[in-house]
């Protein structure tokens, strides 16, 4: 089931991003770190009504942020839809004993169903360039890899920008 966060999930979810940061990690993908995400930017999204869990058997078990705000390290990337009708995924996270089994899929399909029911002209998103498994994961849902940004407290690396036309 997918419902909207609430603040007394923050805790579960930090567990979550936590784990897949060592996961990641242990993988020699430097994308999250202490930085990010935090527990601020979580108490944020929720304060929005923007993030969302994913539970199984009454367990958390993955996450996905679903704004309407473009974040102002997106404004050099030339976009395939005009600014202003989309939405931004952020923070997507399936805990590493629960990856491979569809879950991920499942809370990008709800942000595109989202999107979708709602009007809006296309999904957005950034996904580490070290990290090829989530450019293949967002690749083959058709996504459009565009540009690249950068998160400097994250990573000299950058971070590709992607979009889906709705």
């Amino acid at each position: 089931m997918i419902r909207k966060a609430i603040f007394e999930d923050v805790i579960e979810i930090l567990k979550i991003t936590k784990a897949c940061a060592l996961h990641m990690i242990s993988q020699n993908i430097f994308q999250w770190n202490e930085h990010y995400p935090n527990a601020k930017a979580f108490e944020n999204d929720i304060n929005k009504g923007e993030c969302f869990v994913l539970e199984k058997e009454n367990t958390i078990i993955g996450c996905i942020t679903i704004s309407t705000v473009m974040d102002e390290e997106y404004i050099p990337i030339e976009w395939l839809t005009p600014n202003g009708d989309n939405i931004y995924v952020h923070r997507l996270a399936v805990h590493p004993d629960f990856q491979g089994n569809g879950y991920a899929q499942r809370l990008l399909s709800f942000a595109e169903e989202f999107a979708k029911a709602n009007n809006y002209a296309s999904v957005r998103l950034d996904t580490f360039s070290q990290n090829k498994r989530n450019q293949k994961f967002y690749a083959c849902r058709g996504y459009k890899k565009l540009g690249d940004i950068y998160f400097p407290k994250q990573s000299e690396h950058p971070f590709h920008c992607y979009e889906l036309v709705l």
